[in-house]
């Protein structure tokens, strides 16, 4: 008998090794596959700050993915200057910044409407807003056009500001919908007999409980704006007042082209992208928590 028990906790103290090497073998499994994820999603803004800084030669010779061999700076001020790219930057802040705030305000504003308050048309309103999910931002392109053309207001800051906020309204509404119904009424109810009116319960309560909701809207109004060509190439033909895809496409001659600048020009256009990312993806981490986390 000693001996059969002595075999047997043998056999489970094996298995427990093979068991303990065998997770330490799919651990470092994962390790290697996530590294290598990491590689793939980090080597195409490697690719794109060298491409900046090199000349023609180097671009379309061999030494397409290594380092530069002339470290060519001078590549981000010619796209500064000739190119005015500081010129173009400003204008996509501009309309970016006054998109996102538009929409937020809106997007909040009518939700609130929608889920917390009582209205017969609500629910109609609500199926209203979300067909503008359905509908293509671009095949909307000549109707928007002939209706800022006839209120004289093609080549301002208003006619990208305006369209962008309308695109981004539905998907606002349907964000904040989803978190404003986690939030329970009784809130509202407690707010009441404290004494606050409908606009210090929206303003008290809901908005700073709103906030991981308010940095996916802030995300996705911005890459939607910032990224946006079509509707900044047709409706603001001014060189002042165009945004930076626009001007990074104007780089780009009918013979000859100068790959330098124009890869300087990307990276000034993509780096406020990740920078807005970092440092508000804690926000929608929480966001994504909070949406899956109910009751």
């Amino acid at each position: 008998m000693a001996a059969e028990n002595e075999k047997t906790l043998f056999d489970m103290d094996a298995n427990k090794y093979t068991i303990k090497k065998t997770s330490k073998v799919g651990t470092v499994l994962v390790y290697i596959g996530l590294l290598f994820w990491t590689f793939i999603n980090l080597f195409p803004i490697y690719w794109m700050f060298t491409f900046s800084l090199k000349n023609n030669k180097e671009i379309f010779g061999e030494n397409v993915a290594g380092l530069p061999k002339h470290w060519l700076w001078s590549n981000y001020s010619s796209a500064m200057k000739t190119g005015h790219m500081a010129t173009y930057f400003v204008n996509s802040i501009i309309v970016t910044v006054a998109t996102i705030i538009i929409t937020l305000i809106a997007a909040l504003m009518a939700t609130y409407a929608i889920t917390r308050l009582v209205w017969k048309l609500s629910k109609s309103v609500n199926a209203f807003f979300m067909l503008g999910l359905t509908i293509p931002i671009h095949a909307s392109i000549v109707p928007i056009y002939v209706t800022l053309s006839r209120i004289r207001m093609l080549n301002t800051y208003w006619a990208l500001i305006i369209p962008y906020a309308a695109f981004s309204l539905a998907m606002g509404i349907l964000i904040c919908s989803g978190f404003m119904g986690d939030i329970p009424k009784d809130l509202d109810e407690a707010a009441r007999i404290d004494g606050c009116g409908v606009w210090g319960i929206f303003i008290r309560i809901i908005v700073p409980l709103m906030r991981p909701a308010l940095a996916t809207i802030g995300i996705y109004t911005f890459l939607q704006c910032w990224n946006e060509l079509m509707f900044a190439n047709v409706f603001n033909s001014k060189d002042q007042l165009k945004t930076l895809p626009v001007g990074i496409q104007a780089l780009s001659g009918q013979y000859t082209t100068n790959w330098g600048p124009i890869g300087a020009a990307l990276v000034i256009a993509t780096f406020p992208t990740l920078f807005a990312y970092i440092f508000l993806s804690r926000k929608i981490q929480e966001s994504f928590i909070a949406g899956a986390v109910k009751g």
